[in-house]
C-alpha cells in the first residue's frame, strides 16, 4: 500500500501570493501533477491540514478546483488556519467526515487503517487532544488491536528544537503518548504544521512531519528568533506499506 501526504497547501484566492511571494495554488497543481505520473500511484492521499490560508470559503473554493485533477482518492484533515466549520461545509461531499464535533474519523478500506486526528481549537495556533478526543482515540484503537494503523493528524505532539514553533504547544499531549504506548498495532504517525521533514521515535511507534506544497520553514534552532521562510522546493512524502513494515520517502516538486 502507498499512502502520500499532501500538507500545509495553505490555498489563497486566486492571484493572491502568500507572504508577497509564494504562489501557492501553482505549487499545489505542480504537486498533484507529480502524484498523477507515479507509478505505481498512491492507493490514497492525506491532506493533513493548513489546506487553506484563513479558512474563507473563497480559498476552499479555489482549494477543491486546485485538487480537482488529482487522480487518487483523498483524505482531509484541518489545521490551525482552517477554520473547521467553514472546512467542514466546503468537504461536505466527502462522506467519512462526521456532521458536527472534531473532525476525527477512520477509513477501513485498505490494508493499513486509517485514523484521522483533529488536532485543532479554532483562535488556537498549537494542538489540542482534550479529553473527548482521546477517549474517542482510545475506543477506536480497541476495536482492531491487531491491525496495522497509520494516525494522521496536523499538530507534531513532539518538541521539533525549532523553538518558535514549539512555543505554539500541544495540550494533551502526554495523555496522547501514554494511548500510543498501548497500542503497538500504530505503524505511523503522520503530521503537518512544521513545513519541514522530520522523524523520530515516540512512544513505541514512528512520527513524522511531511514537506510543505507551499514553502519551508528555516531550520532556526536559536533561541529567540523569528520563523524563516525559505523558498526551498514544495513536497510531499510517500509511506510505502508492505511484508509488515513501513518505509516513508520526502520527495520534492520542481515548482
Amino acid at each position: 500500500m502507498i499512502i502520500a501526504q499532501i500538507t500545509d497547501t495553505h490555498i489563497r484566492r486566486k492571484g493572491k501570493l502568500l507572504h508577497h511571494m509564494v504562489n501557492p495554488g501553482k505549487r499545489l497543481r505542480k504537486a498533484i501533477e507529480h502524484l498523477n505520473l507515479l507509478d505505481p500511484k498512491p492507493d490514497v492521499v492525506l491532506a493533513t491540514g493548513d489546506l487553506t490560508e484563513s479558512g474563507k470559503r473563497k480559498e476552499y473554493k479555489r482549494l477543491r478546483e486546485l485538487l480537482e485533477p488529482l487522480r487518487v482518492p483523498m483524505y482531509v484533515i484541518p489545521g490551525n488556519h482552517d477554520r473547521r466549520e467553514v472546512f467542514r461545509e466546503a468537504f461536505a461531499d466527502q462522506y467519512y467526515l462526521p456532521a458536527y464535533g472534531p473532525l476525527n474519523y477512520t477509513i477501513e478500506d485498505y490494508p493499513v487503517r486509517l485514523i484521522a486526528l483533529d488536532t485543532t481549537n479554532d483562535g488556537e495556533a498549537g494542538g489540542v487532544m482534550d479529553d473527548e478526543r482521546l477517549a474517542w482515540l482510545d475506543s477506536r484503537l480497541a476495536l482492531a488491536p491487531n491491525r496495522p494503523t497509520l494516525i494522521f493528524m496536523h499538530h507534531p505532539p513532539f518538541r521539533t528544537g525549532i523553538r518558535a514553533l514549539d512555543a505554539l504547544g500541544f495540550r494533551g499531549a502526554d495523555e496522547l503518548g501514554a494511548i500510543v504506548r498501548r497500542n503497538p498495532q500504530i505503524e505511523r504517525i503522520i503530521c503537518g504544521h512544521i513545513h519541514r521533514a522530520i522523524e523520530m521515535r515516540w512512544n513505541g511507534t514512528t512520527i513524522c512531519t511531511a514537506l510543505s506544497t507551499a514553502h519551508q520553514f528555516a531550520l532556526e534552532l536559536r533561541s529567540l528568533h523569528p520563523l524563516g521562510i525559505v523558498l526551498e522546493p514544495p513536497g510531499f512524502a510517500l509511506h510505502i506499506w508492505g511484508e509488515g513494515q513501513m518505509a516513508t520517502h520526502h520527495c520534492l516538486v520542481s515548482p
